[in-house]
This record gives C-alpha cells, structure tokens and sequence, in this order.
C-alpha cells in the first residue's frame, strides 16, 4: 500500500471508486500457479491439430496471433475460421488442483465498496470455474468475457473496453481496474480509470517482461503490486477508517462532554 499512499496526493487513491474491475489469469489468482503453462500447451496441440502442424509450428503461430491479434482466438477466426467455442473449451479444459481456496482473497473484496466485476479475454466458463475454486466466485456482479467481446475485440482494444463500459454503465472516472499486462492498463487510464499492476515479470512470461528495463512507471500505471489480496485489503481498511473517521471524532467529543 505503500505505493498507492504516494500515489493518491497526484490524485490515484481510491476514495472517489465506485466500481471495481479485475482480470483473471494472473490476477485474481496467483501467477505462481501458472495456469498459463497448462493452457499454452493445451492451445498448442489445438493448432496442432486443427491445422496439421508440428506442434514447435504451432506454438509460433500461436505467439505470433497472439502478438498481432491480440489473442490467439483472434488470429484464429480472422486466419482460419476457427469456431471459438471448440477452442475455448479445449484450451480450457484444465487442472485446477493448483488454485486454493483464499478466504483472504474474498474478505479483501468484500470489504471494497461497490460494484465488483471480472473482465477478462478468456470465457466465462473458465472465469467462473477459476473463481468458485477460489471461492469468490460470489463476489462479482457479472464476468464480461470473449464471448461478450464477440472475439475479436480482446484487451486491450478501444472497441473491447468500450463494449464493456456500455454494457455496465461505467464511469471511467470512478472505476479502479486491477490487471496483469501494462498494455490493457493503457486503454484503461485512457478512459480515466484508477489502474493498478499486478506485477508478475517474476515469471518470465513474453508479454510480462515488457516493463523490465522500467526505472519508474509509466504514468497509465498508478499503482503496483505483486500480490493481489494483501493491496486490496489494505484498500478497503484506509477507506474505512477514512469513512468512520468523522464519526469516531464526533463520539469522542460526545464522550468528553
């Protein structure tokens, strides 16, 4: 939190949020569990197959998609007229023994006023899989997924984030976005959200380590953490000490007279 309490003199705190967005992979679970690795192999054999490749063929195409497209399913459709929903449920149909429970993870949440909501390029299927293991799934008023997107207009997409904007009547201005990839961020500030980095360069991912030379953060990145849970509860406790503070004065001078 430490970061965030720098940040909210250049006016980044979150006292003005009414809505809360947070990605999926690698942010609202940790990176360590590395789902990804699961779902590259899994995209790698679909391609594969679908398209008579070797598989070493395969995964280049599929990073060279997801680079130019924005997402794999992307190039995909646009390439090869793939049928989305036979991709994403083979990509992602996968082990989740790796994602715990994390009643600290929903007590963080619960305690963040407002709405709460999951935008993610993935499908909804495997949001709301990932989240009940989590034990959050609760937690949010609606996923915004792929599908929603209607596939080709992933994060970090103007279109993308405009679709999800009007579709739950957001107001950039008092909306906090929590995402993984830096680019997704960018389109974010742009629309006037409060945007925070989940920092995961740790894991040598291609499109984490785009920031590894960074001295300092770029201006559409407020705020940064490596762990999502512990950032948003500290969140929650400065907003409601901040909302009871006036009360707890006025009780004290009750008190005193």
């Amino acid at each position: 939190m430490t970061r965030a309490a720098a940040k909210t003199a250049q006016g980044h705190g979150f006292d003005h949020v009414e809505t809360w967005v947070f990605d999926l992979d690698n942010t609202l679970y940790p990176a360590e569990c590395d789902l990804f690795a699961q779902i590259d192999h899994r995209m790698g054999t679909f391609i594969a197959e679908t398209l008579d490749l070797s598989l070493d063929d395969a995964h280049a195409l599929r990073k060279r998609y997801y680079f130019e497209h924005g997402t794999t399913l992307a190039g995909l459709i646009c390439q090869h007229g793939v049928k989305p929903d036979d991709f994403l449920d083979y990509v992602h149909d996968i082990d989740l023994d790796v994602v715990a429970q994390s009643p600290e993870l929903g007590a963080a949440i619960d305690a963040l006023p407002g709405r709460k909501l999951v935008f993610t390029n993935g499908c909804r299927k495997h949001a709301e899989r990932v989240t009940a293991k989590l034990g959050v799934l609760d937690r949010f008023e609606d996923i915004f997924d792929i599908h929603a997107l209607e596939y080709l207009n992933p994060k970090p997409s103007r279109e993308g984030f405009d679709r999800f904007v009007a579709t739950h009547g957001i107001a950039g201005q008092k909306t906090a976005i929590f995402d993984d990839l830096p680019n997704n961020l960018e389109t974010a500030h742009a629309l006037g959200m409060t945007t925070v980095w989940i920092d995961c360069r740790a894991m040598g991912r291609p499109e984490h380590v785009a920031g590894e030379d960074w001295t300092e953060l770029p201006d559409h990145i407020h705020h940064r953490t490596e762990a999502l849970a512990p950032f948003i509860a500290a969140i929650g406790a400065a907003l409601a000490e901040a909302a009871e503070g006036p009360a707890s004065s006025a009780r004290a001078r009750l008190a005193m007279t």
